[in-house]
């Protein structure tokens, strides 16, 4: 269905609607074929062999490991606060809207408008209506609904002549959805240390599987539809539909047809969709291009009565092979040792990782492994994105077995037929216009499998109509009574979302296959739920903890509607329908609780992030902004990243030679994000050449896949996955970032304020201007306070940094929220600066990083003012007011969310002591009073959003709340003045932390956020005062040793430990398998001293830990304690071979010393 033959219905929570907008009287319109953007791109196309196009399926092979005595085993069974209060009212019904650049036509008393998309790329804030437009007859579809049945549609206007009364009924189907996106609200560390001690006692199992870099894709049939992240009918489910379509000709044969349509009818009739990872050339360039275009199934969902059913790993097995459908490679431990080891193999291989070193290294861990239908190498190449590990019920190893005993591997009866044209080839042919490219993909699949070309095309009939008609949908679909209970939990999910204004749009459509069964008491449409920013699930899942019934929140949402009227025998026959909870749950949970089976951590890999997150997503910097600029941006991403120094260093000089080079090729001409592999695989081939550390730091390169002539035609480099827009990846938690933040003499500093008027942040910028030469260089510091400036704050801030780049800004302005954030954040990388938030110190809430004891303190420093400059104080009749405002802004995050995301962004935070840590509790009539105006301020934004408290119908409930306030504040003002901290003590401590910071002596307060470094080896790590407390003794009881050690200044050493295995000698899987042990204690025997004159080392034997004996994997387990100048502490391994060559000395020690160690990985 293209956009013309849609409805659509926006109500974006992140976007104000302008009150003119209800003064627009109704228009016609006349809609036009899509716009196109034109592209040029070179002639040369790389076509793929027939037997390659054709991606046979491989029949793979699954092992179980024998599991070693003693070992464990289990048991056989998103947002900012909203910027305006959302307007809904049907007299928009005839508003007319034009493309961004406002550019509209007239003939005579008819508009044009020409549609760009009504897909939206995942992350933005404005809804548009997109990509779709009128279709010429040549394109229509091959099965048409017919012309009376559209005009019941457009004449009279139904749904404006639609009434929500007593007899009004409201019936919601999910047709598609994938997971639920669930933000752990701990570290990945504790989420690590969570899922092994589950598993550990036999409670789950840990499932990881392969992360495929593409695109989602979701399908419900071709009556259900096609789907992609957030939108249908477009280039992205044509081309989806396309490949899934050749994969059953190839997996089918000569059969495809027949079991095309009978999977199609076995979807609707079932009520099912299956999502998939879409993985082509075609639609832009993630890590690698891939060598075939495939897809791999990730989720089958059954969605008929009650929340939708998940399948569990072993049952999407079943149904693909039934179906002979691909399937990802999974892996599964079920013990401690086998859990243990996937994460320090992972923390082993995080740097360098490719697709075959990594299912390499799984594959030997793992006690079960069941191979995919692709193999990655093959099929997409060996950059991999990365793994996704989760928790399943502890009788999946079981269930697996069963299911891969019942379903062998199904054969690729048309592996050798030719089908035709491929993708590449089909995109080729059609570049001048994107209606036609999908026209002839859907085409290509064939009418058994794609009758109908609706959802992209809609009918000839259908070409007249505002685009807006139907922006009451949603609040009749609210209004209505549920005909079910699928129906009440949607409209419990959607009013909770409108009311907490989380930034979403549902956007609604007509449902042309329903065309025929519309009349005025029955209308049909398509919602489509569109998360906006990640920060929505994260608030939404704190709601799930507190309502525990509501339905969670999806990935991937489209729901069909029917508005209906019911007559009273009806109506009675649905009141007798039980619309409490009945039917499905998900598969797989079990004994677990959502806490746990909600457990699931991502894991990336730096060879990928690399091209996509520092090169791709860091080209609109480096041309825009300048080297510098961009420098500055990869380093910040890999200190968030937790990288490791030495790879730091790597890629610095590898990226500013890429920088260089991009920049003397391009010029000013940015490169495209859709196809930047185009000039980086060349680049890196080149460069991995030179050496083999070089090829290591890189992955892979070579072997080009050119996409400029088969590139499909996506509007605005639109990407559906939303991952060619240069977002923040999420830093691997970690307790400390261990890269020390020094702002450099030649850059600049600007100290923010995340606060809430009261916080004191003006007298404290006063005490910093006059404390200049304390701040442990000469740079001049200067302040600007935002009650003082005339406009934009902001901008002003720019305009001074650029005129002083080397001095540090004291922005004296509240800075509450992201959008200001990511305004720092630019101006830093624009003019070369380092910004750091000073924030008062609080407990915070569950849901606020301030305490009701901060705001009830800077309520009474705000009532105490007298002729403030920006009129916040006494006088202010609505002082009260505002300090809620602001305190509301923070609203949806717990302190320690607060502080976590301002240490990722800007690599530093400074606290600024607020309150007495042994203070009397706030009292109740303070807390009182602050919950009162807490409750009216929610009341008052419900139906008014920002409209000031004076001018609102609470208007004199306000009035009465502010004089309580001020009597209740001024009542307890001994008690304000004796919980607060001594300014002075504060502004030392603020003044000692920037100092700290311009120095680089500063170490990040704790975020609950732990990095993980890559691992390169096992040992066991024993402490060095203890080594030198047995030398020393060795040396006055053995003379030879006393001359020996004598001018070996062996009081410098810093590490001793005993190497239990390399990653580069013995393996990931031999570090990895030391990973149950870590940070245990073992005992170490110091059997003998061996010495030469260029090393020395104890000879070492480790004992054992529960039962089990630690056995190194080097030949000679030893303790380096000293090496000559040059000679590397490996050398020291030589020094048995050295002893039996007469070269070397040996002292036995008899008792064996005894000494602790610990297991730790380096």
């Amino acid at each position: 269905m293209s956009a013309p033959q849609r409805f659509l219905c926006t109500f974006s929570h992140a976007i104000p609607l302008s009150s003119a907008l209800s003064t627009f009287k109704p228009r016609p319109f006349v809609f036009l074929p899509f716009a196109h953007s034109n592209r040029t791109l070179a002639p040369s196309l790389s076509s793929m062999p027939r037997n390659q196009r054709s991606g046979a399926q491989v029949a793979r092979r699954w092992k179980e490991k024998g599991k070693a005595e003693g070992q464990l085993s289990a048991a056989g069974d998103a947002g900012a606060a909203a910027t305006a209060a959302e307007t809904v009212t049907n007299r928009l019904a005839g508003m007319s809207i034009g493309e961004n650049s406002g550019r509209t036509a007239a003939q005579g008393s008819i508009a044009i408008w020409k549609p760009k998309s009504y897909g939206t790329a995942s992350g933005g804030t404005v809804t548009e209506a997109e990509n779709g437009a009128g279709v010429a007859a040549s394109v229509a579809s091959p099965q048409k609904s017919s012309s009376s049945g559209l005009s019941k549609i457009f004449r009279g206007n139904l749904l404006e002549s639609f009434t929500v009364d007593n007899s009004t009924y409201t019936r919601a189907q999910v047709r598609a959805t994938f997971y639920p996106k669930f933000e752990n609200e701990k570290s990945d560390q504790e989420v690590r240390t969570r899922m092994i001690e589950l598993v550990s006692k036999g409670l789950a199992t840990l499932e990881v599987s392969l992360k495929h870099s593409g695109s989602l894709f979701m399908y419900a049939g071709h009556e259900g539809g096609a789907y992609a992240k957030n939108s249908f009918g477009n280039v992205y489910t044509a081309v989806g539909v396309f490949v899934l379509g050749r994969m059953f000709r190839e997996a089918w044969g000569t059969e495809a047809s027949k079991k095309q349509a009978e999977f199609n009818n076995f979807l609707e009739r079932n009520h099912m969709c299956i999502s998939m990872e879409l993985v082509t050339a075609v639609l832009g360039d993630h890590g690698q291009r891939p060598q075939e275009d495939y897809a791999v199934v990730t989720a089958v969902t059954e969605l008929g009565n009650g929340k939708p059913k998940f399948y569990s790993t072993p049952e999407i097995i079943a149904f693909c092979r039934k179906w002979r459908l691909p399937t990802n490679h999974v892996w599964l431990f079920s013990s401690r040792k086998s859990a243990t080891s996937f994460f320090a193999a992972y923390d082993a291989l995080c740097e360098e990782g490719t697709a075959t070193s990594v299912c390499k290294a799984l594959d030997e861990i793992a006690d079960i492994s069941v191979p995919g239908s692709k193999d990655h190498v093959k099929a997409q190449g060996e950059i991999l994105e990365g793994l996704v590990a989760r928790l399943v019920s502890h009788d999946s190893s079981s269930h697996i077995e069963r299911i891969l005993k019942e379903f062998p591997p199904p054969p690729a009866d048309g592996v050798a037929l030719d089908f035709g044209p491929s993708l590449r080839e089909i995109c080729a042919a059609n570049r001048s216009d994107e209606k036609q490219q999908i026209k002839a993909l859907l085409e290509s699949v064939g009418s058994s499998f794609c009758p109908d070309y609706t959802d992209w095309f809609g009918t000839d009939a259908a070409d007249y109509h505002s685009r807006n008609a139907d922006r009451s949908v949603l609040s009749k679909f609210l209004q209505a009574h549920p005909a079910d209970y699928s129906t009440k939990k949607l409209q419990e999910m959607v009013r909770l979302m409108r009311e907490k204004r989380y930034p979403a749009a549902f956007k609604c459509y007509h449902n042309f296959h329903k065309v025929d069964a519309m009349s005025s008491d029955s209308l049909f449409y398509k919602m489509v739920i569109h998360v906006h920013s990640d920060s929505a699930f994260r608030r939404y899942q704190k709601e799930l903890r507190l309502k525990p019934g509501l339905w969670p929140l999806y990935r991937g949402f489209f729901v069909d509607i029917n508005l209906f009227k019911a007559n009273k025998e009806n109506a009675a026959e649905i009141s007798k329908n039980n619309v409490n909870e009945i039917g499905n749950g998900s598969s797989g949970k079990d004994d677990l609780a959502d806490e746990d089976a909600n457990l699931m951590v991502k894991l990336k890999f730096l060879t990928y992030k690399l091209r996509t997150f520092l090169i791709r997503n860091g080209l609109p910097i480096l041309f825009k902004e300048g080297p510098g600029a961009y420098k500055a941006y990869y380093l910040r991403q890999m200190k968030i990243w937790g990288t490791s120094s030495a790879k730091q260093r790597e890629l610095s000089k590898m990226l500013d030679e890429w920088a260089v080079y991009i920049r003397r090729k391009c010029g000013n001409r940015q490169l495209s994000s859709s196809s930047y592999l185009s000039e980086v695989e060349p680049f890196l081939e080149q460069f991995a050449k030179r050496s083999p550390q070089n090829q290591a730091l890189i992955g892979s390169a070579g072997n080009l896949v050119r996409t400029e002539d088969f590139l499909a035609i996506v509007d605005g480099g639109q990407d559906e996955e939303g991952d060619l827009v240069a977002e923040r990846e999420i830093a691997l938690p970690g307790s400390t970032i261990s890269v020390k933040d020094t702002v450099p003499k030649y850059e600049g500093l600007i100290v923010f304020f995340p606060g809430i008027p009261g916080c004191a942040k003006s007298a404290l910028c006063k005490e910093l201007l006059n404390a200049q030469g304390e701040l442990g260089d000469d740079r001049q510091v200067h302040s600007l306070m935002g009650d003082m400036i005339k406009g934009k704050y902001w901008q002003k801030v720019a305009e001074e940094r650029r005129k002083k780049p080397t001095s540090i800004m004291l922005a004296d302005k509240n800075a509450p929220n992201e959008e200001v954030w990511k305004l720092i954040e630019d101006m830093c990388h624009k003019t070369r600066a380092s910004a750091v938030p000073v924030v008062p110190e609080s407990e915070g809430t569950d849901s606020n990083p301030y305490s009701l004891d901060a705001l009830a303190v800077f309520m009474y420093r705000v009532l105490q003012r007298v002729n403030h400059p920006g009129n916040l104080d006494k006088a202010s009749p609505n002082a009260g007011y505002v300090l809620l405002m602001f305190y509301h802004l923070y609203e949806g995050r717990s302190r320690k969310e607060f502080e976590g995301d301002l240490i990722e962004r800007f690599g530093s935070l400074v606290k600024m002591p607020l309150l007495k840590s042994d203070r009397n509790p706030l009292p109740e009539a303070v807390q009182s009073i602050l919950e009162e105006g807490i409750d009216l301020y929610k009341l008052h934004t419900k139906r008014h959003g920002r409209l000031e408290s004076t001018k609102g119908s609470y208007g004199k409930e306000w009035i009465k709340w502010e004089k309580q306030l001020r009597e209740t504040l001024s009542g307890n003002a001994q008690y304000f003045n004796s919980i607060q901290v001594p300014f002075e003590f504060a502004v030392k401590q603020v003044l000692e932390q920037i100092r700290n910071i311009a120095k680089g002596d500063y170490t990040p307060p704790d975020s609950e956020k732990r990095k993980f470094g890559t691992i390169v080896f096992a040992a066991l790590s024993m402490p060095v005062t203890e080594i030198q407390g047995i030398l020393n003794k060795l040396a006055q009881s053995n003379p030879k040793i006393d001359v020996f050690l004598k001018d070996k200044r062996l009081e410098n050493l810093n590490r001793a430990h005993l190497t239990l295995a390399h990653k580069r000698s013995h393996g990931v899987k031999a570090v990895a398998d030391y990973g149950i042990y870590l940070n245990k204690e073992v005992p170490v025997e110091l059997t003998a001293l061996l010495f030469s004159d260029k090393m020395a080392a104890f000879e070492a034997c480790p004992g054992s830990v529960d039962g089990e004996k630690i056995v190194s994997k080097n030949e000679w387990p030893h303790v380096t304690l000293w090496t000559a100048e040059g000679i590397a502490a490996k050398e020291a391994n030589l020094l048995p071979q050295l002893l039996a060559e007469g070269k070397a000395n040996r002292i036995d020690f008899n008792p064996p010393i005894n000494i602790s160690a610990t297991v730790n990985f380096y």
